[in-house]
């Protein structure tokens, strides 16, 4: 694999950045149960075929930002073998608020998939540059 850009970098972290919360209610609330932060970031690298396409330490931000909406809730349970391990489980406002990001998700990847496949005829997915 070819080293990337400084541009796609840029649009990578923009995507993320807003797909990391989908991605994270997703595996939570398909475990349907409580998990902590590494058993939540192997679930997500186990899922994605690619491998985890954000790090690790990325994921922890998100789950505290969802917690703060009450999106999810925590615990933290002391651990016999290191520090302490905070739990998360999906809220039912989080399973109210993953079901219209999926619809949300959906509906733009349909569309962005629309305005690529304009300029080359709908037959390749792959953008085509002009001479």
């Amino acid at each position: 694999m070819t080293e990337e850009s400084q541009y796609t970098r840029k649009f990578r972290k923009e995507l993320m950045a807003g797909l990391s919360s989908l991605v994270l209610l997703a595996v939570l609330a398909r475990a349907g149960r409580e998990m902590y932060g590494y058993e939540i970031a192997k679930a997500v690298k186990a899922e994605g075929e690619g491998g985890l396409i954000f790090k690790q330490g990325a994921i922890y931000p998100v789950l505290r930002s969802l917690n703060a909406l009450g999106l999810l809730e925590s615990r933290v349970e002391a651990s016999a073998f290191g520090p302490p391990r905070r739990y998360y489980n999906i809220t039912g406002e989080g399973r109210r608020a993953l079901a219209e990001w999926q619809f949300a998700w959906r509906d733009m990847r349909e569309f962005v998939d629309d305005a690529l496949q304009a300029g080359t005829g709908g037959t390749s997915n792959e953008f085509q540059p002009s001479a």
